[in-house]
C-alpha cells in the first residue's frame, strides 16, 4: 500500500507539459481567405528587424514552410491606414501582392507574373501624379524624376522583389508608394521589408498566384499586433 501511495504521490508530481501554442496564422484575425501566408514580424514598433515567414494551410492547418530574417523601416512600424508618405516606416496590415518583378530574371520555379525592369522602368512616387503608386515605362510628364524611383538603380534590392499591394488598389495621396518585398540591401529600408536573397528567390520558387498568397505585416503585441490583421 505504501509503495503504492509513493508511486501515486510521484505521478501527480510530474509536470504536465504545457500545449503547443496554435501556428500564428491560427491566431491572427483575417490571412486574405488563400491557402498561402507570408508573415513579417517585428518585436515593437520602433524596430528595424524581424522575423519573415511563409506558411501553407494543408488539411485546415497553417503549417511554416519556411523562414528568414527580415529588415523593416527605418523608421520602424507604423499603422498602415495612417501612415505618412516620407517617414520611412513599413505600414503594418494585411494586404495582397499584386505581382512580381527585378533586374535580374525570374528565378526557377516562379509563378507568378513577372515584370523585367529595364532602364526605362520607373515607380511613380508623385502624389500630383496620375501615375501614382505605379509602375511606368518611361516617366511621365507629370512625375518628377525626384519624386520616383529609377528601379535599375538599386539593382541589389530590386534583384528580385514582390509588390505589396499598400494604398495601391485605390491610393491615397500622402499615404506611401512603392513599398515591396525585397533583396536586403546595407540596412533598414526606406518602408519596404527585405529579406536576404535566397529567401527572396524561395518565396517566389514558393508563391503561387492561384492559392491567394496575402503578406501580414506587423508587431508581436500592442495596437499594431501582427494577430490583429
Amino acid at each position: 500500500m505504501r509503495t503504492l501511495l509513493a508511486l501515486g504521490a510521484a505521478l501527480l508530481s510530474v509536470p504536465v507539459a504545457a500545449p503547443a501554442p496554435a501556428p500564428l496564422p491560427a491566431r491572427m484575425a483575417d490571412t486574405g481567405g488563400g491557402s498561402q501566408l507570408i508573415t513579417a514580424e517585428a518585436p515593437h514598433p520602433d524596430a528595424t528587424a524581424g522575423t519573415l515567414t511563409w506558411w501553407d494551410r494543408r488539411g485546415g492547418r497553417w503549417v511554416r514552410a519556411g523562414s528568414a530574417p527580415a529588415r523593416f523601416g527605418a523608421g520602424g512600424l507604423t499603422e498602415g491606414t495612417t501612415r505618412e508618405q516620407g517617414t520611412n516606416t513599413t505600414p503594418t496590415g494585411l494586404y495582397r501582392l499584386p505581382y512580381a518583378f527585378g533586374t535580374e530574371p525570374a528565378p526557377a520555379g516562379t509563378s507568378y507574373a513577372y515584370a523585367r525592369a529595364t532602364d526605362r522602368s520607373w515607380w511613380c512616387q508623385d502624389n500630383a501624379s496620375r501615375a501614382y503608386n505605379r509602375w511606368v515605362e518611361g516617366l511621365p510628364e507629370d512625375c518628377r524624376a525626384t519624386e520616383a524611383e529609377h528601379l535599375v538603380a538599386y539593382r541589389t534590392q530590386y534583384a528580385h522583389a514582390l509588390v505589396i499591394g499598400f494604398n495601391y488598389d485605390r491610393p491615397v495621396r500622402g499615404r506611401g508608394a512603392g513599398i515591396f518585398l525585397h533583396v536586403d540591401g546595407e540596412g533598414a529600408t526606406a518602408g519596404c521589408v527585405s529579406v536576404p536573397a535566397g529567401a527572396m528567390r524561395a518565396l517566389l520558387a514558393w508563391a503561387e498566384p492561384a492559392r491567394r498568397p496575402h503578406i501580414a505585416v506587423g508587431t508581436r503585441e500592442g495596437p499594431t499586433a501582427i494577430t490583429r490583421y
